[in-house]
């Protein structure tokens, strides 16, 4: 990874993509034993209908952890200074999710200089499931 330079960095300019394999059971059940996040409605299909959902689908912060990686393949995570999500819609299986990012912000506080950047999740059909923003010194 090449070091990023605050002046180098535009409002503006976009993170490289993620795009993820489609949601699978087995990545759900990988991610439940990984997180310890045994949510039956992530893993237990009967469980699911019955809270009225057509079947298991992805744990949130599955989808907080790929916006993560987004993060961490575009800089260096100790430079994270900030990193939240809001989830506003439910990664169905199939999804097909894309990680994005668009520089928003140039700053400069407590003695750091600093890049604000949007990110989200969206499925193959452009919806976005989960969107925040993240602090970066650079």
């Amino acid at each position: 990874m090449t070091p990023l330079s605050f002046d180098d960095i535009e409002v503006g300019d976009t993170l490289p993509p993620l795009t993820l394999a489609p949601v699978d059971r087995t990545t759900l059940a990988l991610f439940a034993g990984a997180s310890g996040d045994h949510n039956a409605v992530h893993i237990d299909l009967d469980f699911a209908r019955r809270a009225g959902m057509p079947d298991v689908f992805a744990h949130g912060m599955l989808s907080m952890a790929w916006l993560g990686r987004l993060l961490t393949l575009w800089t260096d995570q100790r430079n994270l200074r900030h990193f939240g999500v809001r989830f506003v819609g439910i990664t169905q299986l199939g999804h097909r999710i894309t990680c994005s990012g668009r520089v928003v912000d140039k700053s400069e506080a407590n003695g750091e200089r600093l890049v604000k950047v949007e990110i989200q999740t969206t499925s193959q059909y452009g919806e976005p499931r989960v969107l925040g923003d993240a602090s970066i010194a650079l």
